[in-house]
């Protein structure tokens, strides 16, 4: 190659000077073709060679995919029983294989495998302890074992102990034993023994959240609140709706109090009940409030609807089909479109929710209303219908038999007597 002449390398496409030590540098040279003698003629028709290019950088071959090349991470060599993994390394990175035409494999999967340690955290965090296996809190049970939990449980009631043991509950015959359980789900009667059970739970560390669904007093919940937080344990009011079917089968509706870390602490019990039909409202107590005045709604319909229904039948209109008809209009309610149909006119009223507990919520309602200056008429005279039914059927009858009451004549003993 003559001297002088610009010298181009793959990597660089910079022209180089290539001048003799000591010497001036020549100049880089445009490319074209050198003519050493005279050009000859060429024959008619015959094609002319291209002249040949001055050497140029290397260039990447065009990919036949209308996308660049992706890289993946190798996966990590796994752990093997008495052998450690090796030390954190530089990640090594290898093209995909591809070819024309080809689809984009995606991203490579890596299996993980989880460690003995973890999977043992794991199974402690699913323990619970429910206090409470009453018709709701039996049920409720029932649904955590199903769901995956370990589950103990307690009650004062020899019988319900005796029907949770069947269902494959742990119970327990005192309550100081279900102290530290990881979660704590209260289902209980009434405020008093909600305020009595949360004090006895707390005794020992290791409870991370105790999910009331005690249809309870606000007050009542913010008070064990504060004294779980204190501790270090989230407490969250979170009182159900649904009945014994809903809780048997996690489809619950929740009305959930507490504060947003303490939610969070509870959601693997709130999930498991609900399947996340549930409601943050507030702070702690504020699901109750909310509670209470479903309550007393679901009883003034209660109340309204089968005195309306009375009042069909009197017209000599089925009770079944004014039901129905309502039901598909603006006066529908859940008492018309259900509780009517499969309680009351089949005479089964076995919904599982007792009379004597929705008398108190009725007028639970209406004094809890009373306590910040509103006046709400209309609940406080069903409140006192219902009053009026406890005094007549006894607390343990189940709350659709205030039809007997309000609306005799769609009973079975009504019809009989008329």
């Amino acid at each position: 190659m003559p001297r002088g002449r610009p010298i181009r390398s793959a990597r660089s496409a910079e022209p180089r000077s290539t001048a003799p030590p000591g010497g001036a540098p020549h100049l880089p040279q445009p490319p074209h073709r050198t003519r050493s003698r005279a050009a000859r003629p060429v024959p008619s028709g015959a094609q002319v060679p291209a002249p040949p290019r001055c050497p140029r950088a290397a260039r990447p071959t065009p990919s036949p995919l209308p996308f660049p090349a992706t890289y993946v991470r190798r996966p990590r060599r796994r752990a093997r029983p008495g052998r450690p993994l090796p030390r954190a390394r530089r990640d090594h990175r290898e093209p995909l294989p591809r070819t024309a035409g080809a689809p984009f494999p995606g991203p490579a999967r890596v299996r993980t495998r989880t460690s003995p340690h973890d999977r043992s955290t794991e199974l402690m965090s699913k323990h619970i302890a429910v206090v409470g296996l009453g018709s709701m809190g039996g049920a409720m049970a029932s649904a955590l074992l199903r769901a995956g939990w370990r589950v103990r449980g307690f009650d004062p009631a020899p019988a319900a102990r005796s029907a949770a043991a069947k269902q494959g509950v742990e119970v327990v015959e005192d309550l100081d034993l279900l102290a530290g359980t990881p979660y704590v789900l209260l289902s209980l009667p009434s405020a008093r023994v909600v305020e009595a059970t949360v004090p006895v739970l707390l005794a020992r560390p290791g409870t991370l959240a105790v999910v009331d669904t005690t249809t309870s007093e606000p007050g009542t919940s913010a008070e064990c609140a504060a004294l779980a937080a204190d501790r270090g344990v989230a407490f969250v009011d979170a009182p159900v709706s649904g009945g014994r079917d809903g809780a048997a089968d996690g489809r619950l509706t929740a009305f959930v109090g507490a504060e947003p870390d303490a939610l969070d602490a509870a959601r693997p019990v709130l999930d498991a009940l609900t399947g996340g039909r549930y409601r943050h409202l507030g702070a702690p107590g504020s699901g109750n409030v909310v509670k209470l005045l479903n309550n007393v709604l679901a009883a003034v319909n209660l109340v309204a609807v089968g005195e309306a229904l009375a009042a069909a039948k009197a017209y000599g209109v089925d009770p079944a089909a004014a039901a129905a008809g309502i039901s598909g209009a603006s006066g529908a309610s859940k008492a018309s479109a259900a509780m009517y149909p499969d309680w009351v006119f089949t005479g089964g009223y076995d919904s599982g929710f007792a009379l004597g507990l929705m008398a108190r919520d009725a007028a639970l309602a209406v004094e809890t209303a009373d306590r910040r200056g509103a006046t709400p008429h209309l609940l406080a005279a069903a409140s006192h219908i219902w009053q009026e039914a406890l005094a007549a059927l006894g607390p343990d009858a189940d709350f659709t038999e205030i039809a007997r009451t309000v609306a005799p004549s769609l009973t079975s003993e009504g019809a009989t007597a008329a």
